[in-house]
């Protein structure tokens, strides 16, 4: 089979394994047991992926092209624009999205995804196209992150609305933000994808995930559950991602 049509493939089954996160809303259960438990644990999650792949990979692609101090001080500083942008998202969402703290908190997540999935289907559909073992291998881990990232906008998006659709599309378009990567590397970016640019989109994406999961996560796992609860949940999030991290280690 042509390499093109199996890169997207896989970028396409990893990006849509975000789907499965949406399995929880076609269970009755009540909201202040499951809401508590999946935002604190996509917290973990989201907080594992910053700090231990997206920051040291940003770093190693700027330093690529810088020296080593300055391409730490570049990731810290896309790293906090990250931070401003998701704040000035979360600011500037209209006063009835406002009104509904989980709304809010899913559509934040939706664009949130969608700016970290982009690139992650670059990378998955070049790393494949080159060497289809590490493609496969990538997007094995890739696919096991999605879950929980797919469970962070169809939860609060579920509930917020009472309306499975709207959960179901939202947590529809951050899974194709994948396949949309792979489809911009194919067609446009592939010959000017730069190692300096790859680590500008890596640090901003880590800054705004890092908002979400301390500033919008867990401050709103925390008015749904006993704090024991919230941080066993964190933990196990966070732990479920080093062991995918330690995977992904070839």
């Amino acid at each position: 089979m042509n390499t093109i049509i199996v890169s997207f493939l896989i970028t396409t089954l990893a990006g849509f394994a975000t789907m499965l996160g949406v399995i929880p809303i076609f269970f009755h259960t009540r909201k202040e047991k499951i809401i508590p438990v999946s935002l604190a644990f996509s917290a973990g999650v989201m907080l594992c992926i910053s700090l231990l792949s997206l920051i040291p990979e940003a770093a190693s692609y700027m330093q690529a092209e810088w020296k080593q101090i300055y391409a730490m001080i570049g990731t810290g500083v896309f790293l906090g624009l990250g931070i401003l942008f998701s704040a000035i998202i979360d600011s500037k969402i209209d006063q009835k999205i406002s009104s509904n703290a989980l709304y809010r908190l899913g559509i934040i997540s939706v664009i949130a995804l969608m700016l970290h999935n982009i690139p992650e289907g670059i990378t998955t559909f070049i790393s494949s196209h080159h060497d289809l073992s590490l493609g496969i291998t990538l997007s094995i881990g890739i696919a096991l992150h999605n879950i929980p990232e797919g469970i962070s906008i169809a939860i609060p998006i579920y509930y917020a609305t009472k309306n499975k659709k709207k959960a179901i599309f939202l947590t529809f378009i951050s899974g194709f933000s994948e396949l949309l990567g792979a489809i911009l590397a194919y067609l446009f970016l592939a010959p000017y994808i730069t190692s300096f640019s790859l680590g500008i989109i890596l640090s901003i994406t880590a800054g705004i995930m890092i908002h979400i999961s301390c500033f919008e996560l867990l401050p709103t796992a925390w008015k749904y559950a006993s704090p024991i609860r919230i941080i066993i949940a964190f933990l196990f999030g966070f732990y479920v991602m080093i062991l995918c991290h330690d995977f992904l280690v070839f």
